[in-house]
């Protein structure tokens, strides 16, 4: 089988003939280890990438770059601050400041996302010829953009105290993001993404009822819109979110990547079967203070603990503070049990 028959083997739990790659590494490693990077890429070449993406309409807000020291403004109109080259940064003043949400005109939705071509999307597609299992090139992430929008502390009270001019601008940006989702699904990409980081490091940052009332549709909404197109969707959340499994289960995401070592592998392990685990390795302390030996255990105790028939994505994340050869030990041995298969 290609690497995309192979990915969708993995997914389904049809033993497939080697564990699929997928490397995040972000610019802050891009940075500082350049060589060592390249040279993971061509030993660990990615079996999970994406398109080259065309906007007929570019952003009339954003400015600067997100990765860069200084100050960023993203498509939303929201400002972030960067002190880290390759890190981004944080927003420091809302764009929404007032509790009613009368200000709401202050933000821009992005309509200019909606002007991708979807031909050129296909080309890509096409000359990638299965050698990749590809992702969107959109990812829906309401709860960090409200966030983004009004501010953390803020948005928290305001989801208790339900201001009507936020629940219709929620609406409205639900509206955008299942249009976005749509016009993606129409594309020939393998399947559609979507990501909120939802925990701290021992439980969900809301009460999980709010997190069903408000937020759990709208994901449903996303996955039913990949799923009606015969298309996998991905999820990304860091935190603790053990809460919120089943429910992810139930409407029906097919991978996520979470932080499974801050929640404890044996608790995770009661959904093995169930959802494919999309990575990862323990970037908290294994890839920035482990030793080798460390880092192989914990990837065999991912593989013996979580793999069914599949179900499992060889996934890690390269960012602050991770050590290049704590990265390449993962993929080193996810390869030597790909081996064994």
């Amino acid at each position: 089988m290609n690497v995309k028959e192979n990915v969708l083997a993995t997914i389904e739990g049809r033993s497939p003939e080697w564990i699929p790659r997928h490397k995040w590494v972000l610019e802050w490693a891009n940075l500082k280890y350049p060589d060592e990077v390249r040279n993971m890429n061509k030993m660990y070449p990615d079996d999970i990438g994406g398109v080259a993406v065309e906007y007929s309409q570019s952003s009339v807000v954003e400015k600067g770059n997100m990765n860069a020291l200084g100050d960023y403004i993203d498509p939303w109109g929201c400002k972030f601050i960067n002190i880290q080259a390759g890190v981004i940064g944080e927003v420091k003043e809302p764009l929404v400041k007032s509790d009613d949400w009368s200000d709401v005109d202050n933000v821009h939705i992005p309509e200019e996302w909606l002007s991708f071509d979807v031909d050129a999307v296909n080309k890509s597609y096409a000359e990638i010829n299965g050698k990749q299992f590809i992702l969107s090139g959109a990812c829906p992430r309401p709860f960090e953009q409200l966030q983004f929008i009004r501010g953390t502390e803020n948005f928290y009270i305001d989801l208790m105290m339900r201001p009507k001019k936020m629940m219709e601008f929620i609406e409205e940006m639900h509206y955008f993001y299942c249009r976005l989702t749509r016009k993606w699904a129409e594309t020939d990409v393998d399947a559609l993404q979507f990501m909120d980081d939802w925990g701290s490091q021992n439980s969900l940052l809301i009460n999980p009822k709010i997190w069903k009332e408000i937020f759990k549709p709208m994901y449903k909404d996303y996955v039913d819109i990949a799923h009606k197109a015969g298309k996998k969707i991905f999820m990304h959340s860091d935190g603790y979110i053990l809460e919120i499994y089943p429910d992810l289960i139930e409407i029906g995401v097919d991978a996520l990547n979470s932080q499974i070592f801050c929640m404890g592998i044996d608790n995770v392990a009661q959904y093995k079967g169930d959802i494919t685990f999309w990575g990862e390795i323990d970037r908290q302390n294994i890839l920035v203070s482990g030793s080798i030996q460390e880092v192989e255990d914990a990837v065999k105790e991912v593989y013996y603990k979580l793999w069914s028939n599949g179900k499992c994505i060889a996934q890690c994340e390269f960012g602050p503070g991770g050590k290049p050869q704590n990265v390449e030990a993962v993929y080193r041995t996810w390869e030597q049990l790909s081996d064994n298969l």
